[in-house]
Order: C-alpha cells, then structure tokens, then sequence
C-alpha cells in the first residue's frame, strides 16, 4: 500500500517515490516468475489528477524459473512500465461503483492509500515470454533419451528399426554369416 495524503488532491500536485517492497506469491507464470518474498523496487511518480492520482514509474525485480525447451534453470531481471490511474473513492453508492470497476478495471484509492500489488501482477504477467528460453537458440532435449542437446549438439541415435522389418534385418545377419 502506497500512502497519497501528501498529495492532499490537489490537481498538478506530484511526488517521486522509492521504495522496496516483498514479492506477492505466485507472481508470473507458471515456469517463469518472481520468488516469493523477494525485493521489487519501485520507481514511482505520483501525481494528482482531477479524478484521482495517476502513478507512473518502473518496477524491477528478479525472475527465476526454467527453459521451456531444455528445463534448465533461467534466472534473470525484468524491468516493467508501470501507469495506471487510481480513481478517488469518493462515490455515493460504493457496492454499485465496485461492480463498474470490476468489469471495467477500473482502480480506485482505498481512503488516502493505493494498492500497487494489482498492477504489478497485471504487468508483470504481460511483459513475460510466452515461453522462456536459457538462449534464443535453445536447441533443447533429445526426443528419445532426454539428453540436453545444448551440452551435446553431435548427439545423434541409429536409425530405428522398423518393427515390421526387423525379421528380415534378423535373416540379412544370418547371410553375413
């Protein structure tokens, strides 16, 4: 939670914050996210609008989690644009303005306090890769043993045998003979 009073709701008002924070629980996406507990540090400015109080800034942090070809660990840092615009909690009929901004998205002020951890998630989420690699030419596993091929880019297998022809292979031994 973000406090805003010094801001005091005064149009062109504005403030630049730093500050460190935890990392919520599952932040990211399943093979790629930010540990739990794990500092975020955020670069914020505030600045009060005539509806609420706009926040623009970066927040960055450190990511963990596995190649989604080869599954080996990828730890790495990621910087993410933060603007969003935290409406005032003014309104008359709170339980009917709630049901708007859920379906809207709208984010509003909780007193004099914002809540950052949303918008993290929200943009955390969207700057990950759809599937993360260790190296952009990951060539990741052996199909049929499971070899890491990066460790090993010779690797190869004989060609498999047919099931349905290896009786005559058996009988082209036999001729060798």
């Amino acid at each position: 939670m973000l406090d805003t009073r010094e801001l005091g709701r005064r149009p062109g008002s504005q403030r630049t914050v730093t500050l460190t924070a935890e990392a919520p629980a599952e932040l990211g996406i399943e093979i790629l996210g930010v540990p739990e507990g794990s500092e975020v540090e955020f670069d914020l400015r505030l600045e009060a609008v005539m509806e609420g109080v706009l926040v623009t800034g970066t927040a960055t942090a450190e990511l963990e989690g596995e190649c989604a070809r080869c599954l080996e660990p990828i730890e790495d840092e990621i910087t993410i644009d933060i603007q969003e615009l935290y409406l005032y909690d003014d309104s008359r009929d709170a339980a009917a303005a709630s049901d708007d901004d859920e379906e809207t998205d709208v984010r509003r002020t909780e007193g004099d306090l914002i809540d950052l951890e949303p918008v993290l998630r929200d943009a955390v989420v969207l700057a990950l890769p759809f599937q993360p690699l260790c190296q952009d030419d990951c060539p990741g596993l052996c199909t049929e043993c499971g070899a890491r091929l990066a460790d090993d880019p010779d690797h190869r297998h004989t060609e498999p045998v047919d099931p349905r022809w290896a009786a005559l292979q058996d009988l082209a031994a036999t001729d060798e003979d």
